[in-house]
C-alpha cells in the first residue's frame, strides 16, 4: 500500500498555526489530484487545502482542531482506484417494530336516576291562564293568593277577588329606602405564564481562528494604545447633488456606482497627504512615516471583520477605487481574499451607518494610528447664512493613537476630511 501523508503547509511568515474548519471530502471517499479537500482558517482568510495524489482519503485531523504549521492532516491510499474506492457503508439491522400496546377498556358504570316526587300537587298555588293574567296585570303575587279551584288552583275569580282586596287596602306608609350597599367590582385576575414553561437551554460553540484573532487584536489595541476619539459632523448636501448630476453618466461610462465611500477614501488620502503624522505608524521607538494611502475598508463577514486595504488610493480615480472596494468585499463575503490582499493598511474607514449606527467610537486596526468612523444620514434642522434648513447630516468619528498624533493634528485632520466632503469640487480640482 502506498500512502501519501498530507500536512499543513507554510502559509505565511506571520502564521504559525491554523484551524481546520471543515472536511470538504468525507473519510473514506476517493479524491482526484489537485481537489480541496478541507478549509483551513487562518487568523486572516480562509484557505482550501488540494489533495496531493489521487486515492482514498483517510481523515487523521477533525474539524475545529487547531494545527501547527507541518502538522498531520490526512493520508492518501493511493493504491485505491476509483472504481474500487468510496464504497457504500454498511446498512445496520432495521429495529424491530414495537406491537402496539393493548388498549385499556375504559370502565362503564350505568348512571342510577333517583327520581324525587313534589309532596303537594303541582296545581297548587298555580293560577289558570286567565288569572294570571289578572295578576300581572296588578302587580299581585300569586303566592299571595289563595286558590279555591281543584287542587288548589288559582281561578279567575280567585284572582279578581285579590284585585278587590287589594283596592281597599289602605296604602302602606312608604318605608324609607335603604341605600344599597356599593358593590364592589371583583379584582380582576392576571394570570402570569408558569416560569416552567420558559427556555433555559445553553449551548457553546468553539469560536473560530478568525474570531480569536479579532478578539485578541481588539484587546490589544485597547490595552497597548492610548486611543483617544474626537467627533464632527458633516453636512452631504453638496456630495448628494454631486451624485444625482453624474451618477448616470458615471455608471454609462464605467459601468459602476459612485458611492459614498469613494469619496470619503480620497478626502481621507488627501488629507493624509498633506498631514504624515496621521498616516504614521509606531514601531518600538520609531516613527515610520508613508509617502502614499493604504486605506483598509472594512467588510462585515459571516466570519467576523475584515479590513482588506485598497492601495494607494491617493492616485486612483473615483471609478477605480469603487470597482477595488467591490471586488475585495465580494472576496471578504465569499472567503476568498489571499493573505497578500489582507496586509498592508495605513489608515482605516469603517462605516457603521449601513447597519444604522447614529454615532459610535471605532477601535484602532493596530499598527495603524487612526480610523474614521462613518455613520448614519440623517435630515436634521441647521442654521445656514442665519436662516434654519434641513440638511442631511453624518456624524464623523475619528480615532487616534495620542502616542503618535496630537489632539490638535486630529481635530485639523478631521475638519480637512469634512471640508473635502462639504466641497466634493475642491477635492475633484485638487485645491
Amino acid at each position: 500500500m502506498s500512502v501519501v501523508e498530507m500536512k499543513v503547509p507554510t502559509i505565511g511568515e506571520s502564521v504559525t498555526e491554523v484551524t481546520l474548519s471543515q472536511w470538504l471530502i468525507a473519510d473514506g471517499d476517493y479524491v482526484e489530484l489537485d481537489q480541496p479537500i478541507c478549509e483551513f482558517e487562518s487568523d486572516k482568510a480562509t484557505l482550501e487545502f488540494p489533495a496531493e495524489a489521487s486515492g482514498k482519503l483517510i481523515h487523521v485531523a477533525a474539524e475545529d482542531d487547531d494545527l501547527e504549521i507541518g502538522a498531520l492532516v490526512a493520508k492518501i491510499d493511493t493504491s485505491v482506484s476509483k472504481e474500487s474506492g468510496g464504497g457504500d457503508a454498511p446498512k445496520g439491522n432495521a429495529p424491530a417494530k414495537e406491537e402496539p400496546a393493548p388498549e385499556k377498556e375504559e370502565t362503564k358504570e350505568p348512571a342510577t336516576a333517583e327520581a324525587s316526587e313534589s309532596e303537594d300537587s303541582y296545581a297548587a298555588g298555580h293560577p289558570s291562564p286567565a288569572a294570571a293574567k289578572i295578576l300581572k296585570e296588578n302587580d299581585i303575587d300569586p303566592q299571595a293568593v289563595k286558590g279555591t279551584g281543584k287542587d288548589g288552583r288559582i281561578t279567575k275569580d280567585d284572582a279578581q277577588k285579590a284585585v278587590e282586596a287589594k283596592k281597599q287596602a289602605p296604602a302602606p306608609s312608604p318605608a324609607p329606602a335603604k341605600e344599597a350597599p356599593a358593590k364592589e367590582a371583583p379584582a380582576k385576575q392576571v394570570v402570569f405564564s408558569s416560569s416552567e414553561n420558559f427556555s433555559r437551554e445553553t449551548s457553546s460553540k468553539k469560536m473560530s481562528r478568525m474570531r480569536r484573532t479579532i478578539a485578541k487584536r481588539l484587546v490589544s489595541a485597547k490595552n497597548e494604545t492610548a486611543m483617544l476619539t474626537t467627533f464632527n459632523e458633516v453636512d452631504l448636501t453638496e456630495v448628494m447633488k454631486l451624485r444625482k448630476t453624474y451618477q448616470e453618466r458615471f455608471v454609462e461610462k464605467y459601468g459602476i456606482k459612485l458611492g459614498f465611500m469613494s469619496l470619503f477614501a480620497k478626502a481621507c488620502a488627501k488629507a493624509l497627504m498633506e498631514m504624515p503624522d496621521v498616516n504614521a505608524k509606531l514601531d518600538g521607538d520609531n516613527l515610520v512615516y508613508h509617502d502614499y494611502a493604504d486605506v483598509s475598508i472594512a467588510v462585515s463577514t459571516p466570519n467576523g471583520l475584515v479590513v482588506p486595504p485598497v492601495h494607494n488610493v491617493e492616485s486612483l480615480s473615483f471609478a477605480e477605487i469603487e470597482y477595488k472596494i467591490k471586488e475585495l468585499a465580494i472576496k471578504a463575503r465569499d472567503g476568498k481574499l489571499t493573505l497578500e490582499e489582507m496586509s498592508g493598511g495605513t489608515f482605516t474607514i469603517t462605516n457603521g451607518g449601513i447597519f444604522g449606527s447614529l454615532l459610535s467610537t471605532p477601535i484602532l486596526n493596530e499598527p495603524q494610528s487612526a480610523i474614521l468612523g462613518m455613520h448614519g444620514i440623517k435630515n436634521r434642522p441647521m442654521a445656514i447664512d442665519g436662516e434654519v434648513k434641513i440638511r442631511p447630516m453624518m456624524y464623523l468619528a475619528l480615532s487616534y493613537d495620542h502616542r503618535v498624533i496630537d489632539g490638535s493634528t486630529s481635530v485639523t485632520f478631521l475638519v480637512k476630511v469634512k471640508e473635502y466632503i462639504e466641497d466634493p469640487v475642491s477635492m475633484l480640482l485638487d485645491l
